[in-house]
């Protein structure tokens, strides 16, 4: 995942927080390793897509990659996105070291997903609705015992698919407050501006230019749900018909694709920089 991205910045990575990023899967079973290499991958293609002359009208990313996307706003620089995300990420693995993870269920409403919720949320078993990636695919978050037992009810009211995700902790609920905390208070040493472009936010899906509407996603991301299918639909109607999208992979273009079949794509992952300049200065002038 790393193999392009320049050394310089894979220093700026262990000066400013003593962790030396690698390619193994080791490190990629390491939480704090896993979102530090994401981040750094994200801010190599901003670099990347600046040097052509590419800056954004709308910026959305997803969880983590509220980070990247609040960058390439400029909102923050990128030392201090290294720096808030390592202390998110340590936050994050410290927080709940067994017993807690996430759940995927692909098929059913939101609102169906949260009765099911309902039926199974205690003190002993604490489980929440989540994401919103599509209209029909959501997530839950919470104990692994409380998740399974929801995803179990989810089959009998046939839902297409369930999944346990691979994810340690309860991302996107509020077991994630303590997290949210340390941030708060890390974000207010630190120098941001308001958005250079409208900003999509993660906890309720609306576009947002000033400053404190990005610090707050910023400090309160894991405790909310990701709104991912709102964020889409505002996107829609802010008149976006091009979404590029980020290392890794191509997930969200495939959502983006399957809800709206015509938006243009386009997949760093799969395409050289010089492909992607050429279809973006040919569609601005179609």
């Amino acid at each position: 995942m790393l193999n392009e991205v320049p050394v310089e910045m894979l220093k700026i990575v262990k000066d400013l927080t003593g962790i030396e990023l690698r390619d193994d899967d080791q490190a990629y079973q390491n939480s704090i390793q896993i979102q530090l290499s994401i981040l750094i991958l994200q801010l190599f293609n901003i670099r990347q897509l600046k040097k052509i002359q590419q800056v954004p009208d709308v910026v959305a990313g997803h969880s983590l990659g509220i980070f990247a996307a609040a960058v390439a706003a400029g909102v923050i620089s990128e030392k201090d996105a290294i720096r808030i995300v390592y202390v998110r990420s340590q936050k994050m693995q410290e927080s709940y070291p067994i017993g807690y993870g996430m759940g995927a269920i692909v098929g059913l409403t939101r609102k169906e997903v949260s009765q099911l919720v309902n039926q199974v949320n205690s003190d002993i078993e604490p489980v929440f609705t989540s994401n919103q990636n599509s209209e029909l695919q959501t997530v839950v978050s919470g104990s692994i015992t409380g998740i399974k037992r929801v995803l179990t009810l989810a089959k009998t009211k046939h839902a297409q698919k369930t999944v346990l995700l691979k994810v340690p902790v309860p991302s996107h609920s509020p077991l994630m407050q303590s997290v949210a905390d340390v941030l708060e208070k890390e974000l207010a040493k630190i120098s941001l501006n308001d958005s250079q472009c409208i900003y999509l936010a993660n906890y309720n899906g609306h576009a947002v230019r000033q400053v404190s509407g990005v610090k707050y996603d910023m400090i309160n991301n894991l405790v909310h749900p990701v709104y991912w299918d709102t964020m889409m639909d505002v996107a829609e109607e802010l008149g976006v018909d091009t979404l590029l999208e980020m290392n890794p992979g191509q997930t969200f273009t495939k959502l983006i694709k399957s809800k709206f079949p015509d938006f243009r794509t386009i997949t760093m992952n799969s395409m050289n920089l010089d492909d992607i300049q050429f279809l973006l200065e040919k569609w601005k002038r179609g």
